[in-house]
């Protein structure tokens, strides 16, 4: 079994690399490399397009919608300022736009639609950002004033001390402070006018009445879904994704078995590139997919289980320890693979090198002239001269 992959794995290096069986130049390389650049941009393009018709979990639960339903406590005392907050720094990008209002979850629409009918009032948008502005202009005079009181019980201490000394200064705190309360509480009567305002809105009324109502029934089912839908999405986008590259693969893959039974060459080395190529999406997908199903969870849960016993170190141990194996696997794959003795030897004999030193030598040399190496040997098969590190005799072709 091991043998047949290691077979089909240098006929298909084979068919990439050689055009009737021999090196293919360079130029006919930067053109397929081109080529393989371009398809492979296509079809995650395509890919990507191509799955954007499958509803995620964000766009049939919008951000908005967990927010309202989920996160936030819709108390008498504390909704209008929850609302407020929202509409002021939510703007359309935030949740799903009108046009995709058939993706959005059922428990979800009701709530966006009157959302959608609050933002675009432009009457109580301006109260909503009315109310912010006279918000901050009373925190700003409460900061002062509890300041100011503080400045004022001191100066009453040195007052009582001193006597006469230090009672101007009192007197000039205490009628600011009298001047500031009473801003404060113009204030707050003008944020109170606009809050009835606000909430006498039918369309905040029913907000109010939705939330009042269904908020509970509705946070649990919602939670429930949402949970559900980020479980299964990864597997629905994995579905889309290969329904779009199993043509493509299946395409080439005729076309190549076609072109190898036939001897075309040129369509055998290129209908191999796009073969490859459009084998890759399909790897890294599925792989994509069983981390976000798999190992991301379980990787997500191992790390709070670590946090919870404060062992988090542990973790970061892992880490070390796995970046130092995968810089020794690759230090293996590189040295003992691609730069081994036997592909340097085979690089260095085509190219005319000294198969001991690397310099480049004459054509015909017998031996190297600046180490000395004999760069010949007898065949054990026909005892003529062959390379000394050839793998097969370059006069009988058997194997040495």
């Amino acid at each position: 079994m091991l043998a047949r992959v290691k077979d089909g794995f240098f006929k298909i290096k084979g068919n990439l690399t050689s055009l009737d069986n021999q090196p293919i130049s360079k130029a006919a390389l930067v053109i397929i490399l081109f080529l393989d650049f371009f398809i492979l941009t296509s079809i995650f393009t395509g890919m990507d397009q191509h799955t954007r018709q499958l509803a995620s979990p964000d766009d049939s639960i919008p951000s908005f919608c967990r927010e309202v339903v989920i996160n936030q406590e819709w108390n008498p005392t504390s909704r209008t300022e929850n609302l407020s907050n929202l509409i002021i720094s939510h703007n359309n990008s935030y949740y799903q736009p009108a046009e995709t209002k058939k993706n959005w979850h059922p428990t979800c629409a009701p709530y966006l639609d009157l959302f959608d009918k609050i933002k675009s009032n432009k009457e109580l948008a301006a109260v909503f950002e009315e109310r912010k502005k006279f918000n901050r202009e009373a925190q700003e005079l409460q900061r002062q004033i509890n300041t100011e009181k503080g400045a004022y019980d001191t100066s009453l201490l040195e007052t009582i001390a001193k006597q006469e000394e230090g009672q101007a200064n009192v007197d000039r705190i205490q009628k600011d402070l009298q001047a500031k309360t009473e801003s404060l509480n113009t204030l707050r009567g003008q944020i109170a006018a606009l809050e009835l305002e606000i909430n006498n809105n039918p369309t905040v009324r029913l907000l109010w009445e939705k939330l009042e109502t269904q908020q509970q029934t509705a946070r649990a089912q919602l939670r429930a879904d949402l949970q559900n839908a980020y479980f299964w999405y990864p597997l629905k986008k994995l579905g889309m994704q290969i329904l779009f590259l199993l043509p493509l693969f299946a395409v080439f893959y005729v076309w190549n078995n076609a072109s190898v039974r036939k001897s075309r060459g040129i369509q055998t080395l290129v209908s191999a590139h796009l073969l490859v190529v459009s084998f890759i999406p399909i790897f890294f997908k599925i792989i994509e997919t069983i981390y976000d199903i798999l190992p991301k969870k379980l990787l997500q849960n191992l790390i709070e289980l670590l946090e919870s016993l404060k062992l988090i170190a542990i973790w970061h141990y892992l880490v070390i320890a796995l970046a130092i194996a995968a810089a020794l696997f690759c230090i293996y794959i590189f040295q003992r693979k691609i730069f081994s003795r036997e592909k340097l030897m085979e690089r260095r004999i085509m190219k005319g090198q000294c198969q001991q030193c690397g310099k480049l030598l004459p054509k015909e040399s017998q031996a190297c002239s600046f180490c000395g190496f004999n760069q010949y040997k007898p065949c054990s098969s026909c005892s003529k001269p062959t390379f000394v590190f050839g793998k097969h005799c370059s006069n009988c072709g058997k194997a040495q």
